[in-house]
């Protein structure tokens, strides 16, 4: 991992979803680069790992992204720890698996409070305590531009985020506030390890890849730690694609692999 002169020095940031994944290897890079950086995650062992790991750079919040209280103390935290807000990356996210005319309500309305919602609480408690200069950066997906079988619920929350991006960069914009979504294409994450036992799924992605590989969260990382800094000062309302070229090929049928 390169890391580009500590252009992240003196910068707070908070991102969710952070104990594992993208959000975890944004939050190394993110320190790597000078930032300090409050964590929240509902996975209280993941946030204490990392916290050991990484000192006091860190402060860990255990909660949930979709839940406005925890949202508000998580920004909170920043504010009373380190005396500011720069930087909010809303990472959390979970993913589903079911045909529309089959799919159930509960689940998706799950899928749609966890990475629609989210990133709203994330975007309305950050921006109102940032300042000219602030970043705000949403995962978006690959999925917010491309469809995907049985991925409804999946691939509706995702685009919703890329508009909420937009409607953001216009609203914050004139306070100084940046605000872009990053889309993910295949990466190799604990939400698409189950991916991997099934080596014809993996083949799929990479088949649909023009780059021939699966991502890696180190490689969505050094985009949200470019989208994080001054390097990336008139960047603004934007889906940056991080899927190898996938976007421009087709989706594989995953529900048509497994056979569902």
């Amino acid at each position: 991992m390169s890391t580009s002169n500590e252009r992240l020095s003196g910068k707070v940031a908070v991102v969710t979803g952070g104990a594992s994944g993208i959000g975890r290897a944004s939050v190394l890079r993110f320190v790597a680069e000078g930032a300090r950086v409050v964590v929240g995650d509902r996975d209280g062992a993941g946030l204490a790992d990392l916290a050991a790991e990484v000192g006091d750079a860190v402060e860990v919040v255990e909660g949930d992204a979709s839940n406005e209280e925890d949202v508000t103390a998580l920004v909170a935290t920043a504010v009373e720890r380190f005396g500011r807000l720069d930087v909010a990356f809303a990472n959390a996210g979970i993913g589903s698996a079911q045909r529309i005319v089959d799919a159930d309500l509960a689940e998706w309305s799950k899928v749609l409070d966890v990475n629609l919602t989210g990133p709203f609480l994330l975007v309305k408690h950050a921006g109102r305590v940032m300042d000219r200069g602030g970043s705000i950066i949403v995962t978006a997906s690959l999925n917010a531009v491309q469809a995907g079988t049985g991925m409804a619920a999946y691939c509706a929350s995702k685009a919703g985020v890329a508009m909420l991006v937009q409607v953001a960069a216009l609203e914050l914009g004139p306070r100084g506030i940046r605000v872009n979504a990053v889309g993910p294409g295949f990466v190799r994450t604990a939400l698409t390890e189950g991916a991997f036992l099934l080596p014809e799924i993996v083949d799929g992605y990479v088949e649909n890849t023009p780059l021939g590989r699966h991502g890696t969260p180190d490689d969505i990382a050094a985009v949200t730690a470019f989208l994080a800094s001054d390097d990336a000062a008139y960047v603004s309302g934007t889906l940056q694609l991080v899927d190898g070229g996938a976007h421009i090929m087709r989706y594989p049928d995953i529900l048509g692999i497994v056979g569902a």
